[in-house]
């Protein structure tokens, strides 16, 4: 999932070399906390929250697929 993530985001920036992504593991969960280059967090982040909705949707059927949940934090 984390190279879902990284795909996506990579994706949507024009300086991929600064998307970093940290990763906790729980039971039933796993966070991420997505960082990109501070001018760039609105392409992420989409007007009114659309795209980073749409990826939350995306990231939410991948975890489904191994029965956990997934919370994704963009900063």
């Amino acid at each position: 999932m984390r190279e879902l993530l990284e795909y996506i985001a990579q994706n949507l920036v024009d300086k991929t070399d600064e998307v970093k992504i940290k990763e906790r593991v729980g039971r039933f969960t796993v966070t991420y906390e997505l960082s990109v280059h501070p001018g760039e967090r609105g392409k992420v982040i989409g007007r009114n929250g659309r795209i980073a909705r749409a990826i939350r949707d995306v990231m939410g059927v991948a975890a489904a697929r191994q029965n956990k949940r997934v919370h994704i934090d963009i900063k």
